[in-house]
Formats: C-alpha cells, structure tokens, sequence
C-alpha cells in the first residue's frame, strides 16, 4: 500500500477539483455545446493561429471527353482561429482536506468560477452574430419573432446548402423565447399536438421550423431603445470553438495543476497556497478563440 503524505494528497485533491470542474462547466454552456469544438491536447499560447479542417466546397466540371471531374475549391477546407482569450476563474478553500471527505464542500466553492466561466465563453460565441454576412438579416429591431421570421431563417439556410442531416439551431434571449411560446399554431395541442402542450405545460418550445430552440440570457442586445436582438440561426459548422492546453506551472512556485479533457473541451486546474489569506487558490483556466468557420451557414434574426 503506498504511503500516504502531503505530496499525494495535494495531487489527489487537484485531481478531484479538475474531474469535477469539467461536467460542471459543459452543463452550463448552450452555445458552447452547440458549436464546432475543436481541441487537441497540444500546448499552445495565446496569439497562435489555429487551421480548424472543415468539409470542402467540391464542384463538378466538364471535361472535353464528355464527362465530369469534381475537384475541390482552393478556398474552402480549412478555417483560421485566433486563441485570443485566456479566461480564468480563482477561488479559495479553507480547509482544503475537507473536500476528500465532502464533495458537496467542493462543488459550493467551485460553482461561481465555473459559472463565470461558461457566461464568458457563451458571450463571446454569441458576439460573433455579426460576422454572419454571407444571408441577409432576417426579422426586424424592437419586433417581436414571428413565424413568418424563423421560415426566413430556415430557407436562408436551406438555400445555403446546409445539409439535411446536419441539425440546425435557434438561440434567443428570454424575451424572444417567451415570443416563440405565445405564437398561436405552436402553444397549441389543437394545432401543434404534444410539442404545443409542452410549450404550455413545460414552457418548452423544443423545435420549429427545423431548428432545435435555446435560449440565452448571453445573446447580445443593441441599440438604446427600442433594444435590437441578436438571435442567431446556424448549422454546427458555422462556428468554431478552439481550445489547446495551458503549460505546467514552472517547477519551484509551489503549484500543481491538472488537465481536465471530455468531448472536445479540455481546461486546467492549478491549486497555489495563498499566503494572505492563509488558504489552497485554485484557479480554472482555458485557452481558447471562437470564429466562424462558414459564414453562409448561419443568418442573424432580429428581434
């Protein structure tokens, strides 16, 4: 049986905080989950460029001998992403041995840097509405969702050659949510069967027009009043999450940290003894940038 000492538990302990953080962080990403997550365990420092590998354009040509060539756009199969953020969220725990014996100490400290966490990532994806050029803005700043906009959305991208298989996604503020929810031929059973009961029942709109509905308190308003809304509409492969891993403490600090990677994410945990405050600072950080990768794949709907 190995020997218990100080060394061990530290590691164990930084381990516990880096398997707990991850799930907790996923769980509290919409955007997050819904997008290209491209991460490989590679060190990587903020400012380096990213070549994120996505499906090419393939075009069939004529040949002089009658028949057809596909070849691919020189353009298109790969995207470029800045890992321009560095995000990171700090917490302390008094007693830090406590938490072997009581996880639910742990996840009450942890919860608040987790959280701030996702909202930061769920910010940054959602500003990049405005790089969706490629379709004209459907809706209109200060009005409600109608049906009539979410149809306009779907064709802009039908039209754009998304995919049939590829899901596509509807994010709203809560206010265009609660729009969506009150359109008669959707909050209905006599009209939308069991999905309009459960928009009456469980306040769940689920799916309209082929879009997978989400809503955010994170999706960007404009203006002064009335307020624009910038709800966005896309497949998976118009937006592109990039997260490489953060080197290793120098030796000597002191520090420890701890790789957390699940599904495409990956983030680290260091734990440092702070000498102020007498107390074990651990500190949940991720590299990461967000971009699009084709733009002709999402629209902007205006509420």
């Amino acid at each position: 049986m190995p020997v218990i000492t100080s060394a061990n538990v530290a590691q164990a302990i930084v381990k516990l905080v880096a398997a707990d953080a991850l799930p907790a962080l996923m769980g509290n990403l919409v955007m997050g989950n819904l997008v290209n997550r491209d991460f490989e365990p590679r060190l990587a420092q903020a400012g380096d460029t990213i070549n994120v590998p996505i499906p090419p354009t393939l075009v069939a040509n004529n040949i002089s001998q009658g028949g057809t060539v596909v070849t691919q756009n020189p353009n298109l199969g790969n995207a470029q992403i800045v890992l321009n953020t560095h995000a990171e969220a700090t917490f302390q725990i008094p007693d830090v041995t406590k938490v072997l014996a009581v996880p639910d100490l742990l996840r009450l400290y942890m919860q608040p840097a987790v959280t701030a966490l996702a909202e930061r990532i769920e910010s940054d994806l959602l500003g990049l509405y405005g790089q969706f050029t490629a379709n004209t803005p459907v809706g209109s700043g200060g009005s409600p969702l109608t049906e009539a906009t979410i149809d306009a959305a779907e064709t802009a991208l039908f039209n754009a050659k998304v995919p049939a298989s590829a899901h596509k996604h509807l994010v709203v503020s809560g206010e265009a949510y609660s729009e969506l929810r009150q359109i008669t031929r959707f909050s209905e059973y006599r009209t939308a069967g069991e999905a309009g009961l459960r928009a009456l029942i469980d306040g769940s709109v689920g799916k309209i027009k082929d879009f997978f509905v989400f809503r955010s308190q994170f999706v960007s308003k404009t203006g002064l009043g009335p307020f624009t809304t910038n709800n966005v509409a896309f497949s998976k492969d118009a937006i592109g999450l990039v997260i490489r891993r953060l080197p290793q403490p120098l030796p000597g600090t002191g520090a420890i940290a701890e790789y957390a990677e699940l599904g495409n994410f990956g983030m680290r945990v260091v734990m440092s003894y702070q000498p102020d405050t007498l107390a074990q600072q651990f500190t949940v950080d991720v590299l990461y940038g967000a971009g699009i990768l084709r733009n002709i794949f999402g629209v902007q709907v205006r509420s």
